[in-house]
């Protein structure tokens, strides 16, 4: 090998490798992973439940040449702080809060938005805030409608929006169950064998860490003020017409591809791709994402 392929090789590596990081905000120790130029354009990407910025571990990396890639942990997720429900605000709201201040404190001045499950209402929230800032957005069964939350595993969880009880609370709690976790991994996809273990392995001792059962529940809870303001989340996407991206699994039973093909209403520039597997897409679908990423944001 030459030394200048050696070198090349060298430059590649540095820029695609990808740091793990901690800082304060509000006194919480937020964990994120970051790869990138920082002179490139950033895509901040927003993970959902019940995982972290695991899920991006093979995008990350994978789009690191490019563009400046971070991905935070939210507060009781991944290796982020895990304050108790009596010390923290578990909603959506709080959540938001925590992104906004962490996207002020490492200084990113726009980016585009990655928004998937719990993201999307983080994301949305952040995005009607700061218009100005937003590049773009690439949405990953991540709801915006009335239309994704109509089917059968949101009935019980609609039931605790509605019923705050000890009973409606442990309906759910078989959510946060290893059954659960793994379910939400493989069902949908074309072949379980290409989904790792260690998905469900890296999230489940998470979910089962005395005090987050609670949080989770709290969230669930939660996640009934996120339909109120699809209207509002909807007149930001006509009025402010974000390029989007949308990759979205159609197997998926909690989001499925009833809730991605109403952002056609409300988008003119709307690169639309629907993938035959599940919840989460990136597992079976990762590297052909990550092609529609580099195509649509270049």
């Amino acid at each position: 090998m030459s030394t200048q392929t050696q070198k090349t090789t060298t430059e590649s590596e540095t820029i695609n490798a990808v740091s793990h990081k901690t800082i304060k905000i509000d006194g919480l120790d937020i964990f994120y992973r970051e790869a990138g130029n920082p002179q490139n354009p950033t895509l901040l990407l927003l993970h959902g439940f019940p995982t972290s910025s695991h899920m991006f571990r093979n995008l990350i990396p994978a789009l690191a040449d490019k563009y400046h890639v971070v991905a935070p942990d939210y507060p009781g997720y991944g290796y982020s702080a895990m304050p108790s429900v009596d010390e923290f605000e578990y909603s959506f709201d709080n959540l938001a809060n925590i992104v906004d201040k962490f996207i002020h404190q490492i200084g990113l001045k726009s980016y585009s938005l990655y928004l998937m499950d719990y993201g999307a209402p983080i994301g949305f929230r952040i995005a009607t805030k700061h218009p100005e800032k937003v590049d773009a957005l690439i949405i990953q069964n991540g709801n915006a409608y009335d239309e994704g939350l109509d089917n059968g595993f949101w009935e019980p969880i609609k039931k605790y929006w509605a019923d705050k009880t000890e009973a409606n609370a442990d309906a759910l709690k078989g959510l946060l169950t290893l059954d659960a976790t793994k379910w939400q991994y493989t069902t949908g996809v074309r072949d379980e064998s290409k989904i790792s273990p260690d998905t469900w392995g890296h999230v489940q001792p998470l979910l089962d860490r005395p005090g987050n059962q609670d949080i989770q529940l709290a969230l669930f809870h939660s996640y009934g003020t996120n339909p109120p303001l699809y209207p509002r989340w909807q007149e930001y996407l006509r009025t402010h017409q974000p390029p989007t991206l949308i990759v979205w699994g159609k197997n998926d039973q909690i989001f499925p591809d009833d809730g991605a093909y109403p952002y056609k209403r409300d988008l003119t520039n709307i690169d639309f791709n629907i993938f035959d597997t599940g919840h989460f897409a990136l597992e079976e679908d990762g590297d052909v994402i990550a092609n529609h990423i580099r195509r649509f944001l270049g």
